[in-house]
């Protein structure tokens, strides 16, 4: 029996750019972060998100990966950005490129129980200041300060 295996995009030099999503999830005057398992910025903090599957909306993707990733459903917010991050290696070739789509997000239940899978080393809730002691990605701190959050 034939399967229809979908053909996932190389992440590493990728031929076109990847788009990613992710989501900055408040509650309390805390914010949820992942420690990251995989490159760029493995073992650094950031936000919850990933790849958009193809048929996917940018909204339903951004719920379905902070759920895959920390186990808790949200209630995606309003748009706060769209970055790019092209890194080059050595050769100057494009080793990863990704155009990423950033939300603003709450805990649907007020619940603020994570779980985290394989792909995060860990998730858990910090405040602003917690956060200025933690190593995390400089496109985590750039999203967190375009929102006034200062860390």
């Amino acid at each position: 029996m034939a399967h229809n295996h979908v053909k996932r995009p190389s992440r590493v030099y990728p031929e076109t750019p990847l788009v990613g999503v992710g989501a900055v999830v408040r509650a309390d005057n805390k914010i949820l972060l992942i420690r990251r398992a995989n490159e760029p910025g493995k073992g650094l903090w950031s936000i919850p998100g990933g790849l958009v599957e193809v048929g996917e909306t940018l909204r339903d993707a951004v719920a379905r990966e902070v759920e895959e990733e920390t186990g808790m459903k949200i209630e995606v917010g309003k748009l706060i950005d769209v970055v790019e991050n092209i890194v080059r290696d050595e050769d100057g070739r494009v080793k990863f490129h990704y155009i990423l789509v950033d939300f603003e997000a709450k805990p649907i239940t007020g619940k603020m129980d994570i779980h985290p899978s394989p792909e995060a080393l860990e998730a858990r809730w910090f405040t602003p200041e917690e956060i200025r002691g933690i190593p995390i990605t400089n496109t985590a701190k750039l999203l967190l300060r375009k929102l006034g959050i200062e860390v």
